[in-house]
């Protein structure tokens, strides 16, 4: 059965949500329209080009999350190197060693940019304009500010919607329209679970929600610095609200898969931690679809034809 996925943001905990897809996959489902927010971009990208769950379990096994954190002058200056950092680039790291390795694991499969897509699969990223305060859905978004499809780089797009503030540094880019640039930051500001997307009156097949939900454990955050109040802020907005809106009709749509405990920026993840969150993935899926049918889902939505 075709569906379409829609992925959340989680950071290095998006190998929970590869746990889950190795499920749906394993149920016969394929993937007509993908979309995704940060991590979550990463893994849609790579499924809209052709990449199984398999492979991306193995891809994201071997991977060291640090080397997200391309090195810096900045770093070798204690305490006050990083604050200068976000200073002057408005980030810690780049993000361009993230963007790199992305647009390797794309060509491989033959995609550069949106206009490569030609199979049946279609790609949507969800990013954050904070200089025009407006939620981006890429690449159609990006015509408004004067670029073609063939022009928008996957890898580029997928980089903007990964961009945790203060972390990896915004995109600029400029609108032609209004003649100003514009700062391009992780969609999770502004929708880290964009289930609603592919929303229709009549929906032809299901839309599955892959999500990862904290533990009922409250996590305390310290907060000992503007800077750390900022991140908590930010945390908190990605993590609280989308934990409240799973209810009604998106829990019969959505796989919610624990996170373990571990949060978005742990780039020092280990094996057995990624293990842990790959099986987490998998028996959320499994519970998920063992009384799961389309004619349920039709009647919760109340779109019966």
């Amino acid at each position: 059965m075709w569906a379409d996925a829609v992925f959340e943001g989680g950071g290095v905990k998006g190998i929970g949500l590869v746990g889950a897809l190795s499920v749906a996959e394993k149920k016969g489902f394929r993937w007509k329209r993908v979309a995704g927010t940060s991590a979550g971009a990463v893994i849609a990208s790579l499924i809209a080009a052709g990449y199984t769950a398999d492979e991306l379990y193995q891809i994201l096994m071997e991977k060291n999350f640090l080397d997200f954190l391309s090195p810096n002058w900045f770093n070798q200056i204690p305490y006050i190197g990083p604050l200068l950092r976000i200073w002057l680039k408005k980030g810690m790291y780049s993000g361009d060693a993230l963007e790199k390795w992305l647009a390797s694991l794309l060509k491989a499969k033959g995609i550069e940019t949106f206009s490569d897509f030609q199979g049946d699969t279609e790609l949507h990223v969800i990013a954050s304009d904070i200089t025009l305060s407006q939620l981006l859905v890429l690449p159609d978004d990006l015509i408004n500010y004067g670029y073609k499809k063939e022009e928008i780089s996957v890898a580029r797009a997928v980089r903007m919607s990964a961009s945790i503030p203060y972390f990896f540094q915004p995109v600029k880019i400029r609108h032609q329209s209004h003649r100003t640039h514009c700062y391009i930051v992780d969609g999770g500001v502004l929708s880290n679970f964009p289930v609603w997307l592919f929303d229709q009156e009549e929906p032809r097949w299901p839309t599955f929600g892959f999500c990862l939900v904290s533990s009922s454990e409250k996590k305390i955050n310290r907060i000992d610095g503007p800077f750390s109040m900022l991140m908590s802020i930010f945390f908190t907005m990605l993590e609280a609200h989308d934990n409240r809106a799973i209810q009604g009709q998106d829990q019969l749509r959505t796989i919610m898969v624990p996170s373990m405990g571990i949060k978005i920026t742990d780039f020092s993840l280990n094996r057995e931690q990624k293990e842990q969150l790959f099986r987490s993935g998998q028996k959320a899926a499994e519970a998920f679809f063992r009384d799961w049918t389309f004619e349920q889902y039709l009647q919760v939505r109340g779109k019966r034809n």
